[in-house]
């Protein structure tokens, strides 16, 4: 069995037993575009890309959601500064903004405590959180992944059909590694990828443009190591000001102007 048929498989067997996932094509049915920004490994500024171009592509006068599913470390919230609101209750759960974006993240129910989940438990957040949060009519949904081939990640590509994936590394050969046995799974079950990011590069090189135009896929640019960029987390407008954050707005003019492929 392969990994096509496998995938398909299981969305016909969900459909038949979980009530809830017939919701989810209705929630997500008034969002033009989802990009999911994701990694092989953690600690290559994943959320950080996530969370700025939300922002960006707000600052551009779109619709924008941000959501953050990286359940057992989410750290979108920090970038953000989104503390004290929460979503409200109408017919689902309505997501709060926060600078121009609609934020939903597990924080909301967890608060500061760890959330250890495995399996069918990270499964059933997942699937929840989709059933009951309402986004509305927005250009983009942003979803920023936990790092590897989780639960998460094959959850969300059986669950929401219409996902683009954006995918990041460093300089790092061990990082790209992650992110080429990802992207093969992904372009094997025929699921779009935008292209590949090269963050935090600290010398020239040419290593991860060359491998991934290799795979026959967009390398969509670099962003240079931003020394302030770490005092910058927690305060938007000086995120804003900051050289990531510009590099990040240029990618996103490449990211929407584009058309994608597979």
């Amino acid at each position: 069995m392969d990994a096509e048929y496998g995938l398909k498989a299981l969305r016909v067997r969900s459909k038949m037993t979980d009530p809830r996932i017939s919701v989810i094509e209705g929630r997500l049915k008034k969002v033009n575009s989802i990009l999911a920004v994701s990694s092989g490994k953690g600690g290559v500024g994943k959320s950080l890309i996530a969370s700025t171009l939300s922002l960006a592509l707000a600052s551009k006068g779109y619709e924008v959601g941000l959501f953050d599913i990286d359940f057992t470390n989410p750290s979108t919230h920090i970038i953000l500064n989104a503390e004290g609101i929460s979503p409200t209750e109408e017919n689902g759960v309505v997501p709060p903004k926060i600078h121009g974006l609609k934020y939903m993240s597990i924080i909301y129910y967890s608060g500061k405590r760890v959330s250890p989940l495995r399996g069918v438990d990270m499964s059933n957040a997942l699937i929840e959180l989709l059933a009951i949060t309402r986004w509305g009519s927005i250009d983009f949904l942003v979803i920023d992944m936990p790092p590897g081939i989780s639960d998460a990640i094959l959850d969300l590509i059986r669950l929401v059909k219409k996902t683009s994936f954006l995918m990041v590394t460093t300089s790092s050969k061990l990082a790209f590694e992650t992110v080429r046995k990802l992207t093969s799974l992904l372009l094997e079950l025929r699921v779009p990828v935008i292209g590949v990011i090269e963050n935090m590069k600290m010398r020239e090189s040419s290593f991860i443009q060359e491998q991934v135009k290799g795979m026959g896929l967009r390398f969509l640019g670099e962003i240079p190591f931003d020394y302030s960029l770490e005092e910058a987390i927690g305060d938007v407008d000086k995120l804003l000001k900051t050289l990531f954050a510009q590099k990040v707005e240029e990618l996103a003019e490449k990211i929407i102007s584009q058309p994608l492929r597979n």
